[in-house]
């Protein structure tokens, strides 16, 4: 029998598409992950980790956050995010995917309008399939056509704006416009902090922080555990209203089983970390981003370092050479983006001589 897919998976080999998962070479210099921090090769925040899960009498949740899956791991992880943050209110969620699925699906209602960024993760758009809403995408980070669309558009029920604080492919920072804008339209807003968490910040908080943004009714944080702080998991800060709202109505809350209580309780350990230790990452962070200024000729606004590759079979050829050197890179290609890239991770657990290496190497690699 003739393969279901074989003509389709034969397309993206042709197109230079096709994907398989990877597992990093353990001797390579990682540039490639989302562990910023380096939190996932601390074995004291994962014995600390263990020893708490084991302190209880069972160490899975067992069920959804609402037949008994509530845990106090889970209540004491939100208690102190909602403190540092300034937020009523929270829940934990299994990933940042599941989140924004329940949070665009649930919160955005028949008669309300949604302006999401046309660069929002994967797992907003895909959400924008369940919306019952209206949809307005507005261009990349840019508040004149946010602000353009929503004066135009005469909209019945609520408002919603969903951003992200640090965008993963273009590694730019929210504009801080997009806040002011949002608030002058009495527009809820979701902002999707996956790679600003732990990265940017006075306090290592994301762009609330960074941009002194004291949190209202009116706004939403999600973050994930399994970028800086090298866990696995999710969660959402935002008024005690709409957290209930989506005890309610967020299918991915209701009807999935709570998160895990390690993975959970890991984040924890790397969140008190991370505040314990924020001046001296902070300190690490801004000296990688001035080496990246000195070598690449910009400053990323986190730790997100894009190079823009001329095609796919060059931009293949060149992830190829540098793991072949011992660099470990990311290669993102379209659909995902417009044009081929890669994405060079800042991580304070990588020595900056490697990192001289690799953009010297990047570069001899695309200039000759």
């Amino acid at each position: 029998m003739k393969g279901l897919y074989t003509k389709e998976l034969a397309a993206l080999k042709r197109s230079g598409r096709f994907r398989e998962p990877t597992t990093l070479n353990f001797k390579s210099v990682d540039a490639a992950s989302n562990d910023y921090l380096g939190l996932a090769h601390k074995k004291g925040l994962f014995k600390r980790a263990c020893k708490r899960v084991a302190s209880y009498p069972y160490h899975a949740p067992k069920s959804s956050l609402f037949v008994g899956g509530y845990h106090p791991i889970h209540e004491e992880f939100i208690t102190d995010l909602c403190e540092a943050n300034g937020f009523e209110a929270g829940v934990v969620a299994g990933s940042g995917f599941l989140a924004n699925l329940g949070m665009i699906e649930a919160l955005v209602r028949r008669g309300d309008t949604l302006f999401i960024d046309e660069s929002y993760h994967a797992s907003g758009i895909m959400a924008l399939g369940l919306v019952r809403g209206e949809v307005v995408k507005f261009a990349h980070n840019d508040p004149d056509d946010l602000l353009r669309k929503m004066a135009e558009r005469e909209v019945k029920g609520r408002r919603v704006v969903a951003v992200e604080g640090l965008y993963s492919m273009e590694g730019d920072l929210l504009n801080r416009e997009i806040f002011d804008i949002a608030e002058w339209f009495g527009a809820l807003m979701i902002v999707d902090e996956a790679h600003s968490c732990a990265t940017v910040g006075e306090n290592l908080l994301g762009v609330f922080d960074l941009y002194g943004i004291e949190p209202s009714a009116l706004h939403i944080k999600m973050g994930t555990l399994g970028k800086a702080y090298g866990s696995y998991g999710a969660y959402i800060l935002a008024s005690k209203e709409v957290i209930s709202f989506l005890h309610n109505r967020a299918k991915p809350l209701i009807y999935a089983t709570a998160p895990s209580l390690f993975d959970t309780a890991l984040a924890h350990e790397a969140f008190r970390y991370i505040n314990d230790k924020k001046l001296k990452l902070s300190k690490k962070i801004e000296r990688l981003r001035d080496l990246v200024q000195k070598r690449l000729g910009f400053r990323p606004d986190g730790m997100i370092v894009p190079v823009a590759m001329p095609d796919i079979p060059t931009a293949i050829e060149i992830k190829e050479a540098l793991a072949a050197d011992g660099f470990e890179v990311g290669l993102i290609r379209p659909p995902t983006v417009e044009k081929p890239i890669l994405r060079i991770i800042l991580r304070t657990a990588v020595k900056r001589s490697c990192y001289r290496k690799l953009f010297d190497r990047v570069e001899e690699l695309l200039h000759g």
